[in-house]
């Protein structure tokens, strides 16, 4: 079956783009559509030809015949944290399209994909989290703590709770954020809330929800919470430990983001942790089918359009 191909012009010279792993593979003629099939793809595999029947070879997994890789020239992964369309690109030609004219760009190359996402994650801006929201691989758990982000299925003496946070106008002045949890169908334990304070961030509602759902709960209770926020799973399961081994700085030395909320969290944990209770986290993915997940998030909407409260 000959592969699928996208056909739209971008320029007067043609570019072919091919998709080998990704979400439809195939041949494409714009970059924005390349990205579109390998954002958020793991191991997607693509590259650039100036001739279909390279870019069709690549698709199908035969040799090119008329480009070869040069095996002297690792590849790279080139890193665009702010910029006018962050995301992860493999040639400098579109990483400078995606920079040029705009203020205050925060882009590096790197050597693996993996290193690229975590850029992104700890200098990009709302748009640069947006890129990458579904590249974050989840890690197994460490040997060294209790609390640990997990796919395995846990026993039924384990509280599910579900966490999800929202804002209208996110990253803009006049942003509104709400809180959501999720602990079943009419449960008396269930939150909508509006987000309190400032900045009215998507991100600091999520962090927000997580920490209120430990409110919720007594420390001897064995939980999962489940998330759709990878940026809040990092946070509090990995990155924690390098912010505090660096007095609570990034790797640039800036404040570490939301460090108030953070902290609260992990606070609530080493409490649960030191009393030989479970505290796991599942990352879901947003908006699909998962009824928890969809109840967090009506509750998070709606706590948004509720009064601000200082």
């Amino acid at each position: 079956m000959p592969p699928s191909k996208k056909r739209k012009m971008d320029d007067d010279v043609p570019k072919f783009y091919a998709v080998r792993s990704g979400h439809e593979p195939g041949v494409y003629l714009t970059w924005p559509e390349c990205q579109e099939q390998i954002s958020g793809f793991k191991g997607a595999q693509f590259k650039k030809f100036d001739n279909e029947e390279d870019a069709n070879d690549f698709v199908a997994g035969r040799p090119v015949k008329n480009t070869a890789p040069d095996p002297k020239k690792p590849p790279k992964f080139y890193a665009v944290a702010i910029g006018r369309a962050p995301g992860i690109y493999s040639e400098w030609t579109e990483v400078q399209k995606a920079i040029k004219d705009w203020k205050g760009v925060k882009q590096q190359s790197f050597k693996t994909r993996a290193e690229a996402v975590q850029y992104i994650q700890i200098y990009g801006d709302e748009a640069g989290q947006k890129s990458i929201e579904n590249e974050v691989s989840i890690e197994p758990p460490s040997k060294k703590s209790k609390t640990s982000k997990t796919n395995k299925p846990i026993a039924d003496s384990v509280l599910h709770i579900y966490t999800d946070g929202s804002s209208r106008g996110n990253g803009r002045t006049g942003a509104a954020a709400g809180v959501g949890v999720f602990f079943g169908e009419n449960d008396p334990r269930n939150i909508s809330e509006r987000l309190r304070g400032e900045p009215q961030t998507n991100q600091r509602a999520e962090l927000t929800a997580i920490l209120r759902a430990l409110q919720r709960v007594s420390v001897d209770q064995d939980i999962q919470i489940h998330t759709d926020s990878k940026y809040s799973l990092n946070c509090i399961t990995e990155w924690y430990r390098g912010w505090v081994t660096k007095g609570w700085k990034t790797q640039g030395g800036e404040d570490v983001k939301n460090k108030d909320l953070v902290q609260a969290i992990r606070a609530k944990i080493d409490d649960r942790d030191a009393s030989g209770t479970k505290t796991l986290f599942q990352w879901v993915r947003g908006h699909g089918i998962t009824t928890g997940n969809v109840e967090a998030d009506k509750l998070a909407v709606r706590g948004s359009g509720f009064a601000a409260v200082d």
